[in-house]
């Protein structure tokens, strides 16, 4: 019998081994045993590197879970399939959060397919609207992950970049520079013609949030290009300005627009895989007979116990209070941060329009400054090539899981400042 490592692996496998998540190579430096032979102690060590929120969930949405447990009828039902679409209610429920919160009208469940998270569901979602050959226009920088899952859904896709951070001047071009940023747009679909053009909103890992007349641009050009706009949902609730009015579209209106969204974030949902897809009403069809083969169908007890919490919670009124009172929590955050980076390093950073993060140029190479700044330190960031070249001298640092221990941010970006001015 052969031995398993004598067994081919596939090609794309192979390469993608090759050529790893700088983001996972860096957290695995931040595992226990690397720490200690560091010569650090792990329990002294401050992490800006998870890209994990820390509030709590709605204490409505776990008693729904308790009422499910307690029920035996109810939590027999939890264990069956639901559809590959997933439950009724449950999509019903998702178009009705999106109503509440959001205004997107002409929205039905018909235009709702539930999954097991945004990673599979943006997974599903290229192998439905790609094919090799076909070209994919992303932002520069943007989410670490995109490359890896276009490489593994649709092997010979290729990535097309549009740079949207200055690193000369460390500004965010869609708002210093738009008209910079759609003439760039407008001569990548010229000579590209990408078939799918995606971007986060706000932006992993800038948390910027692509103003309107940027995003008028790119549904113009797909539109008249017969290709798709995909935009990745999955920080929409984290947000600290009056959202663009992109945030309120529909597919039924826009049949090319795709929206991915997560429950990981705003209702800190990490470990209970559950998310949604927003697309026209042939799209949903098209991603039914993908996730018939790659999920069969989410997760049935997550789905209803959201389902009867979201049900609950937006006829009280207290749903907008919760993602109200978790934005103030995350801006306070953000706040924070970018107050200790002031006053410990003087480093340029970008403000935060949402979500969990901010960039910080380093004015080296990032990759070689996480190392440094960890074994002298103790104090982990993220370095930035992963999400792009341009942010190839900057580091992302994510307050996210640090929401509740300001005191955490502010003795980090101390004892970074301290190191700095040693160098």
């Amino acid at each position: 019998m052969p031995r398993t490592t004598d067994l081919a692996l596939s090609r794309i496998v192979r390469e993608q081994i090759d050529h790893p998540s700088p983001i996972r190579q860096i957290m695995k430096m931040a595992e226990r045993r690397n720490i200690i032979e560091m010569g650090l102690d792990p329990d002294d060590v401050i992490s800006f590197g998870g890209g994990w929120v820390n509030h709590e969930a709605p204490e409505a949405f776990r008693r729904q879970y308790e009422a499910i447990a307690a029920d035996p009828v109810l939590f027999h039902r939890s264990g069956a399939y639901t559809a590959t679409l997933g439950d009724n209610e449950c999509r019903e429920q998702m178009a009705a959060f999106e109503r509440h919160l959001f205004g997107v009208e002409r929205l039905t469940l018909e235009n709702i397919a539930i999954g097991a998270g945004s990673t599979q569901l943006t997974h599903d979602f290229f192998r439905t609207v790609l094919d090799p050959g076909d070209t994919v226009l992303l932002l520069d920088p943007t989410y670490a992950n995109y490359a890896g899952q276009i490489a593994f859904a649709v092997n010979g896709a290729r990535i097309v970049r549009v740079p949207v951070l200055d690193p000369d001047r460390w500004a965010y071009l869609p708002e210093t520079d738009p008209q910079r940023v759609i003439e760039v747009i407008d001569e990548a679909f010229r000579v590209h013609q990408p078939r799918l053009a995606l971007f986060c909103a706000p932006d992993n890992p800038t948390s910027q949030i692509v103003p309107q007349v940027v995003v008028d641009a790119l549904l113009a050009r797909t539109q008249a290009a017969g290709a798709w706009l995909a935009i990745d949902f999955a920080y929409k609730c984290q947000y600290f300005r009056t959202p663009p009015a992109y945030y309120g579209w529909s597919p039924e209106d826009y049949p090319n627009v795709v929206a991915i969204h997560s429950n990981s974030k705003w209702a800190r949902g990490l470990g209970r895989r559950l998310g949604w897809i927003e697309a026209s009403r042939p799209l949903i069809d098209a991603i039914e007979r993908v996730q018939q083969c790659s999920l069969l169908c989410a997760d049935t007890l997550e789905q209803m116990a959201m389902a009867r919490y979201l049900r609950e919670a937006i006829a009280d009124g207290s749903l907008r209070r919760y993602i109200d009172e978790t934005n103030v929590r995350y801006r306070r955050a953000a706040d924070a941060t970018l107050a200790a980076i002031d006053t410990h390093l003087g480093r340029p950073r970008l403000v935060p329009a949402g979500a969990l993060y901010t960039v910080m140029d380093v004015g080296m190479d990032g990759d070689e400054f996480v190392r440094q700044a960890l074994k002298a330190t103790g104090v982990l960031v993220i370095p930035g090539r992963g999400f792009g070249e341009t942010l190839r001298r900057g580091v992302r640092i994510s307050y996210g899981p640090l929401v509740s221990d300001l005191g955490k941010i502010e003795e980090g970006m101390g004892r970074l400042g301290a190191w700095m001015k040693t160098r």
